[in-house]
């Protein structure tokens, strides 16, 4: 990956595809096997990112930024669609296969992720794309959607901002995840009240309506057109046209027809 050229300070950024992922309850591993867990994470991840045919973010100059228990990655945009499909499965099915080997002395692995995209200045990380990361990862809704994943044995949880979204799943990059894979929802964080932003919220495995009682901050279902209610003008009005012809060839009563069939109209012209 070819790094940005050196910009004036009114420069618009390069644009950036950001990938952050954080260990649940890091800070519980005894410090001793901190190091080893969390080069588990990594070997797991250059593993999983190799699979995926994905450049090194460490090829590029400020492209991996440790954050102590987790890192964000930083990647050309055009390889947006690969981190949502097959990124996120492969990577969560690598979980999976860590923890059936995994001895009973290690710590277990469970990972949430966030991913974004936007423009960024590197390699001292300025721009908001980044900031906006960090909270998409360590929204309310990242977290909760975690216990989600716990409940179906899956070991990542991710919070995909709505662009990322747009780009990717709505436009049909994403071979293996349609829109029903995510459910839409409201990332806040808690100790950052004027931060609220859209995001689609993905757990391998499930649906997004099976991630939803899991979420405070999801948002609410779409009514199918359906189910839609209709207008009152439109239940009141009849529909020009609608309904069946009846032929009767004998003498009949009105109010005995209206009894049966609830509205009939009569054309008494041929009679």
């Amino acid at each position: 990956m070819d790094a940005p050229l050196h910009a004036e300070p009114l420069d618009v950024p390069a644009e950036l595809a950001l990938v952050a992922l954080d260990m649940e309850k890091y800070s519980q591993i005894p410090e001793a096997k901190m190091a080893a867990a969390r080069c588990d994470v990594d070997d797991i991840v250059a593993t999983v990112l190799a699979e995926c045919e994905l450049p090194d973010p460490q090829a590029l100059p400020g492209g991996y930024k440790d954050s102590g228990d987790g890192a964000i990655l930083l990647f050309p945009p055009s390889v947006l669609a690969r981190l949502v499909d097959p990124l996120l499965g492969r990577l969560n099915a690598a979980l999976v296969r860590y923890e059936r080997q995994r001895l009973a002395s290690s710590p277990l692995l469970r990972l949430r992720a966030s991913l974004h995209v936007g423009t960024l200045s590197l390699p001292d990380h300025r721009g908001k794309a980044i900031n906006e990361t960090a909270r998409l990862l360590n929204s309310q809704a990242a977290r909760q959607a975690l216990s989600a994943a716990k409940d179906c044995g899956a070991f990542l949880a991710a919070a995909v901002s709505e662009v990322v979204y747009q780009r990717t799943v709505q436009a049909g990059r994403t071979p293996d995840l349609g829109p029903h894979h995510f459910l839409d929802a409201v990332a806040r964080v808690s100790d950052k009240p004027r931060f609220e932003q859209s995001c689609r919220i993905h757990v391998p495995g499930l649906t997004g309506p099976a991630i939803r009682p899991y979420l405070a901050d999801a948002a609410p279902p779409t009514p199918s057109p359906s189910s839609a209610p209709q207008s009152r003008d439109a239940q009141a009005t009849p529909v020009v046209g609608s309904g069946g012809t009846f032929q009767f060839h004998q003498q009949v009563n009105d109010a005995t027809i209206a009894g049966h069939i609830g509205t009939v109209r009569i054309d008494r012209r041929q009679r």
